[in-house]
């Protein structure tokens, strides 16, 4: 599923092709697409028409354009989502779900074959720049507010496996599958390493390694591993090919050799060497 670095790429392209376009029409072509928006498609449609997105900001997997009127579109890609920018009379996409149509003749077109992502109207939170149903998602290691020696510390306070708290929404967002196995690789910890036990040298290091490896993702466009994640203009990102870790079971580890693992981790997969990542003896 589309993680930071993928959901940024998108960011920046809404933020290039919408920012100061207004919305002329809405079509909602499958409702499960707007389940989150609770007063039903009909609303989602009047809260948008004749507004004009003033922005676009993230935090973690979430995004959202800030409308003229004060109220915010909150979009979450889930496992399959896209948010494409096309001329008005293209073709529709075989996966359609909300179409939006722009003053300067393109649209903005949510696409999502699996229909986990959604898409609905928010209010501001707390923090007026935040939608209130994100509010209680944590800071993530690209946000300019993001404390390392408070991660650091709230890391060593857990007492669960290294990998389940980097996708703690709630300690640390943006992270993914992808992203913690490639930089759980660079840092040599298995998956299954207990927080408790992790020295403050060894946490940083790790977030450094997190950070690392967003970055890098984020220059060459994302990851696009399963074919389903594209930017705004229907491209891939290429990150797949600097991979460690991920996705190459039975390749050989680009450090010592030995054929990279598969194991079955929270009704997902996790990718690591047996020998620069030692598994410990016992999880937790």
């Amino acid at each position: 599923m589309p993680e930071l670095p993928e959901v940024e790429v998108v960011r920046r392209g809404l933020s290039e092709h919408a920012v100061g376009r207004r919305i002329e029409a809405v079509q909602v072509l499958h409702a499960r697409s707007v389940r989150r928006h609770l007063l039903g498609p009909a609303d989602f449609v009047d809260r948008l028409v004749g507004r004009a997105p003033t922005a676009v900001h993230r935090r973690g997997k979430y995004m959202w354009l800030v409308l003229d009127g004060g109220e915010m579109l909150l979009t979450h890609l889930g496992m399959s989502g896209q948010m494409l920018v096309q001329p008005q009379g293209k073709p529709d996409e075989r996966h359609l779900r909300v179409r939006l149509a722009l003053s300067d003749g393109n649209e903005l077109r949510f696409v999502d074959q699996r229909t986990f992502g959604h898409l609905m109207v928010d209010e501001p939170g707390e923090r007026a720049e935040v939608p209130a149903s994100v509010d209680h998602i944590a800071l993530d290691p690209l946000d300019a507010e993001f404390v390392p020696e408070a991660f650091v510390r709230a890391l060593r306070a857990r007492r669960t496996e290294v990998k389940r708290a980097l996708l703690d929404q709630s300690l640390i967002s943006g992270v993914g599958n992808i992203y913690a196995d490639e930089a759980l690789w660079r840092s040599r910890l298995h998956w299954a390493r207990s927080t408790r036990g992790l020295t403050n040298a060894q946490a940083l290091e790790l977030l450094g390694h997190v950070s690392d490896v967003m970055n890098e993702a984020l220059e060459v466009g994302g990851t696009t591993f399963d074919g389903l994640y594209v930017n705004v203009n229907g491209e891939s990102g290429y990150f797949e090919r600097g991979l460690n870790a991920y996705g190459r079971r039975d390749e050989p580890c680009g450090r010592c050799g030995t054929a990279i693992v598969r194991e079955a981790f929270m009704n997902r997969s996790s990718f690591s060497c047996p020998s620069c990542q030692r598994p410990p003896r016992s999880s937790g």
